[in-house]
């Protein structure tokens, strides 16, 4: 009885987790504010990781034409030289370039990161600041597309990805605001933070196996892979909803939705 109570619960984390992370108002705060509220204790310290694993396979299933597009012609332009391919080309360096500045500073600075996932009131506030960057946003229309993107364009989106790390702040909604405050289109800003949460996230994965092997897999396996499989559902329905949000310029809904939310956490939890 005791295992299938663990199994429901991180059904329930995984689909929740899954169902925040692509959307601008921040996975690892709502999940921070759940824990709170349920008076939940996760066990294993790698749950974050397994879901945002399976967050990481449903982004790559709904842009996989774009991923071997670029794949195809960057490897094309190295080769050939083609003019015509040298945009792709351009576009995964920038993904690279972009993917610096969150991997140095959460290397660096893991352990104060970590030290702010039990701190409720951060979130808090940090979601009230998620919100007031969301409306900052939300009426802007940028003229740049994915062949217009520069190096100092994907540095900043970079470090605005490397903010995120603080619990509560949107990894989506960061990227999303850096993009379009530097004039890039609604779909080149999404298509470019949600390409770029691919190398940060096998990065995560890839520095978590050693702590990851160390869980109690014996018990948690059947409830990580609950959670995994939920993830990867729930992200890929919710990303599919935001890229119709963004197309119809509703992200004014996501930054009330933060306000009320960061206001109810600040004042009572």
């Amino acid at each position: 009885m005791e295992q299938l109570w663990l199994i429901i619960k991180y059904l329930f984390l995984g689909i929740f987790q899954g169902f925040t992370e692509p959307i601008p108002i921040s996975s690892s705060g709502h999940l921070v504010i759940l824990q709170d509220l349920m008076n939940l204790q996760i066990e294993g310290l790698q749950f974050e990781v397994m879901v945002n694993f399976g967050s990481l396979i449903a982004v790559l299933i709904i842009y996989r034409e774009d991923i071997i597009r670029l794949f195809k012609n960057g490897i094309g332009f190295l080769i050939t030289r083609d003019e015509r391919q040298k945009d792709d080309f351009n576009f995964v360096i920038y993904l690279l370039i972009a993917t610096i500045p969150a991997g140095l500073i959460g290397v660096l600075f893991k352990d104060s990161f970590d030290s702010l996932k039990g701190m409720t009131q951060v979130v808090g506030i940090t979601l009230i600041i998620t919100g007031l960057a969301l409306w900052l946003i939300r009426n802007l229309r940028g003229r740049k597309g994915d062949g217009m993107l520069t190096w100092k364009d994907a540095l900043i989106i970079g470090f605005a990805q490397a903010v995120a790390l603080v619990p509560g702040i949107s990894r989506s909604g960061a990227t999303i605001v850096a993009a379009m405050l530097l004039g890039t289109k609604q779909q080149t800003a999404l298509r470019f933070s949600f390409l770029l949460f691919i190398p940060v996230s096998l990065g995560t994965m890839l520095l978590s196996i050693g702590d990851l092997l160390e869980d109690d897999l014996a018990t948690l396996w059947p409830s990580y892979l609950v959670a995994f499989i939920a993830s990867i559902i729930a992200s890929y329905f919710s990303l599919k909803w935001f890229m119709n949000i963004m197309a119809e310029g509703n992200l004014k809904y996501f930054a009330i939705y933060c306000f009320v939310v960061g206001g109810l956490v600040w004042m009572f939890l």
